[in-house]
C-alpha cells in the first residue's frame, strides 16, 4: 500500500542513515557492487535495514541506489535489473515490519544530458523499469536522490511516476555556488524545488553533500519555494581521509544539535546520509521528540 504524505502535516518522522558505509562495515569490499547483496547476501542487507528500524527509523531505504541498468551494467549485470531491486524492496519490507515504511532509493545513472550523454527520453525509460521492480517488491514509496542534474531528477521522476502509482521523494544535494545553494551543476534549490513540484513530486528534499549545520538554509530555501513536504538527509559532516580510510567525524550528538534548527527550517523527514550510523538515527529520532512539529 502507497505511504501516505498527508501524515507529514502534522508529524515529522525520521528516516534511516547510510547503508554504504554500513555494509562496508559487513565487509562489502572496495568497488564491489553492493546491490549484489541483495542476491548473494540478503541476510548482511536486512541486517542494515532491521538496525535502522531497532534504533528507531520510522522510513528506511533499500540497498538499490545504484540499481538501474547503467550502473548495474558497469558490474555485468545490467540483465538483472528487476531481480536485483525487487530483493532489495523484499528486504527492506521484511525488517520493516509495521515498524517503518519502506522508500526504495534510486540514485543517478552517471550519465549527463547536458553533456549530450544521454537523453530524457532514455533515462526516464531506465527508471520506469528499475521502479517497476521496486514497487513488485512491495515498496511503499520511491526516493531519487542524490541527484546534482536537474534533468535526470525530471526524468526520473517522470520514470517512476509512470511505471507506478507510488509517492515519489526527489533529493538533490546542494554543496556549491557562493551560498552552497547550489548542485554542482548550477542548479538552485529553490528553483529544483519549482521544477520538480511542477513536474509531480510528492516531496523534494537534500541528501548527502554537506553536513547538517549547512543543510539548514537549504531546507528554507526549498520550503520557501514549494508547498510539498521537504526531506532532509545530511552527512555526518565532511569526509576527511584518514589513514587511507574516509571518516564522518560528526557524532551523533552533534549533529542531533542541528535538527531542531533544520525542523523549525521546514523539514518534515530527518534523517542522515554518508557516515550517519543507528546511533545517529537514535539521536535523531530523540531530538524530534523535543521539538514543537
Amino acid at each position: 500500500m502507497a505511504f501516505d504524505l498527508g501524515i507529514l502535516s502534522t508529524r515529522v518522522l525520521t528516516s534511516d542513515g547510510a547503508w554504504g558505509t554500513e555494509l562496508d562495515k559487513l565487509g562489502c569490499p572496495p568497488g564491489f557492487c553492493r546491490e549484489r547483496w541483495n542476491l548473494d547476501r540478503p541476510d548482511a542487507v536486512r541486517q542494515v535495514a532491521a538496525a535502522y528500524v531497532a534504533a528507531g527509523s520510522q522510513i528506511i531505504l533499500t540497498n538499490t541506489f545504484s540499481g538501474n541498468r547503467i550502473a548495474l551494467d558497469k558490474h555485468g549485470l545490467g540483465d538483472q535489473v528487476a531481480a536485483i531491486n525487487r530483493a532489495g524492496a523484499e528486504i527492506s519490507k521484511d525488517a520493516a515490519g509495521d515498524a517503518a515504511a519502506v522508500f526504495a532509493s534510486m540514485g543517478s545513472t552517471g550519465k549527463m544530458v547536458m553533456m549530450d550523454e544521454i537523453t530524457s527520453q532514455a533515462l526516464t525509460e531506465l527508471f520506469a523499469e528499475q521502479a517497476e521492480a521496486l514497487a513488485a517488491g512491495g515498496a511503499d514509496a520511491i526516493v531519487i536522490e542524490t541527484m546534482t542534474e536537474l534533468a535526470e531528477a525530471v526524468a526520473a521522476l517522470h520514470g517512476a511516476k509512470r511505471a507506478t502509482d507510488l509517492p515519489v521523494v526527489v533529493s538533490m544535494t546542494f554543496d556549491s555556488g557562493p551560498d552552497r545553494l547550489a548542485t554542482v551543476m548550477g542548479t538552485t534549490a529553490d528553483l529544483a524545488a519549482r521544477e520538480l513540484t511542477a513536474g509531480g513530486a510528492d516531496a523534494v528534499g537534500c541528501n548527502c553533500g554537506m553536513g547538517i549545520e549547512h543543510y539548514v538554509k537549504v531546507v528554507e530555501a526549498l520550503a520557501a519555494a514549494t508547498d510539498v513536504p521537504i526531506w532532509a538527509k545530511p552527512n555526518a559532516g565532511l569526509p576527511e581521509l584518514i589513514d587511507g580510510r574516509v571518516v564522518y567525524k560528526e557524532t551523533p550528538e552533534e549533529f542531533a544539535a542541528h535538527v531542531p534548527a533544520l525542523v523549525a527550517a521546514g523539514a518534515r523527514v530527518v534523517g542522515g546520509c554518508c557516515g550517519t550510523t543507528p546511533d545517529h538515527v537514535r539521536a535523531i529520532r530523540s531530538a524530534i521528540a523535543g521539538t514543537k512539529t
